[in-house]
């Protein structure tokens, strides 16, 4: 019988570092240092990317390509691009220890998975050298996937289904049927549905919402649940087969996936 075995996690905004803020500032003050501001919304658009890939989709927006040609005097090349990765590395190992800490309820989410039988597996845009930072931080804290891919030695991060894959391997599941990604951002969906799995967006803590725990929960209702509204049409928009506010109704969702498997 076919159902869930494996469920593969993004880290940051998914499992760690609610809001995803460790990359958003490292970014802004990466363009800033060669004076060209850049705002949250334009850094968190590609988020999920590899953080390459995620400088080179910012060069690519209409507004900061202008603002750099218009700077200075000539398109960017790829040493523009190469200069503020480095510094956004930089900047990121400077803090990335402090965004580590799990989001609610994933600890406890996590252990009732593993009690049905459900190996975690997880992507992420972060490299290696990232995730030899994050990884021992958020196991300290109580966080610890089965297996942790990242897209070096691989032919491509997000959208492109490769981590996913290298977690099947690594975790010996058979069946793309049998497995779930979980992620809070578009490139997260795009992973999920190129490798053909089941995939599922989060909202709260998520980067697309953009926002700490201690502003979600200032909001106003009303606003609150406009706010969530935007970020539940764009992941269903981008091909998620669901949504979740949080982990929490993950184990849940598990059942009815593998029931509505159980009646194909």
């Amino acid at each position: 019988m076919k159902k869930i075995e494996c469920v593969i996690m993004d880290w940051a905004g998914t499992a760690v570092d609610y809001g995803c803020f460790a990359p958003v500032s490292a970014f802004i003050e990466s363009f800033r240092a060669i004076g060209i501001e850049i705002t949250a919304e334009e850094a968190r658009r590609p988020m999920g990317l590899t953080k390459i890939d995620h400088v080179r989709a910012l060069f690519q927006m209409t507004r900061i390509g202008e603002k750099f040609q218009e700077k200075y005097g000539r398109p960017y090349n790829e040493n523009d691009v190469q200069g503020r990765y480095a510094e956004f590395q930089r900047l990121l190992f400077a803090t990335l220890k402090e965004y580590t800490g799990p989001i609610s309820y994933v600890i406890e989410t996590i252990d009732t998975l593993r009690q049905k039988g459900i190996k975690i597996g997880s992507t992420t845009g972060y490299t290696k050298e990232m995730m030899d930072v994050v990884i021992p931080e958020a196991a300290a804290k109580g966080y610890s996937p089965d297996n942790c891919v990242t897209s070096d030695g691989l032919p491509a991060g997000r959208p492109y289904p490769y981590m996913i894959y290298k977690n099947m391997c690594d975790l010996a599941v058979p069946s793309r049927f049998s497995v779930l990604k979980y992620g809070d951002t578009i490139s997260d969906i795009k992973e999920g549905l190129n490798a053909g799995v089941w995939t599922v967006g989060v909202i709260l803590g998520s980067n697309e919402m953009g926002l700490t725990e201690e502003e979600v929960q200032a909001l106003p209702e009303k606003e609150l649940k406009s706010r969530m509204s935007e970020v539940r049409n764009r992941m269903y928009a981008a091909g998620a087969h669901y949504v979740v506010d949080s982990i929490k109704e993950l184990p849940a969702l598990i059942e009815c996936i593998n029931a509505r498997m159980a009646n194909e």
